[in-house]
């Protein structure tokens, strides 16, 4: 029912995810990831627990693999489950349980895992990829929201997408993008007009928040 793509960037160091589905509000509960550690998409029979204990095993020194076989073991249902990881060191591991819709499947590069459950076929997970390795550099966001769109005309979800997201953490704990459609009729459409919304009205803003280094921030520049 979802296909998604976790990613670091090299040139940055930052961590992202992005996601597309038949259901709505796919970015609430699939997305996780923190600065310097790395991230993690759970989706298929979901449990979010995967991607929280995930994320907090990466951030106590954890390599991907090493997660993966740790979640792996403490799940009940693990066959009915889907996730992708990626490392600070750009390690990247996927599980697709047997239970999964067909098709289900995923790939692993450097820096990066795609996964997808309920897709038109294994050339969806290979568009997705090959979206997001085309422009190596290029923003991530834009690198992301080009592999949604490339999974989506490649055939995507066998039931169309509904919702969307991405989500990007830089050196904050808090995300510096968010962007979720959360009901749409063409979603990853919407995902792209947003993006451009969100650069160049509120980017900049986050850009100048509080920090951990500069607790003060650059001045009152964001007033929600």
């Amino acid at each position: 029912m979802t296909f998604s793509i976790v990613a670091r960037c090299p040139q940055s160091g930052h961590f992202g995810i992005a996601a597309a589905t038949a259901l709505p509000a796919v970015g609430k509960l699939v997305t996780h990831a923190h600065p310097h550690a790395g991230a993690v998409a759970t989706q298929a029979l979901l449990n979010p627990y995967l991607g929280i204990d995930g994320v907090q095993m990466l951030r106590e020194g954890a390599g991907a693999a090493e997660a993966k076989a740790a979640l792996c073991a403490r799940d009940p249902r693990i066959e009915a489950r889907q996730f992708g990881i990626v490392d600070a060191a750009g390690r990247a591991v996927t599980h697709t349980g047997a239970e999964n819709l067909a098709w289900a499947g995923a790939l692993t590069g450097e820096g990066y895992a795609v996964q997808g459950n309920r897709l038109a076929g294994a050339h969806v997970v290979h568009a997705i990829a090959d979206a997001f390795t085309r422009e190596p550099g290029a923003s991530l966001p834009s690198r992301l929201i080009a592999a949604l769109e490339a999974g989506a005309a490649a055939g995507g979800d066998l039931e169309g997408e509904r919702s969307a997201t991405i989500y990007i953490v830089a050196d904050e704990e808090y995300p510096l993008w968010d962007i979720r459609v959360d009901e749409h009729r063409e979603p990853i459409a919407e995902l792209r007009r947003l993006h451009d919304i969100f650069a160049r009205d509120l980017l900049p803003h986050i850009r100048k928040m509080p920090s951990r280094a500069d607790p003060g921030g650059a001045g009152e520049d964001c007033v929600v």
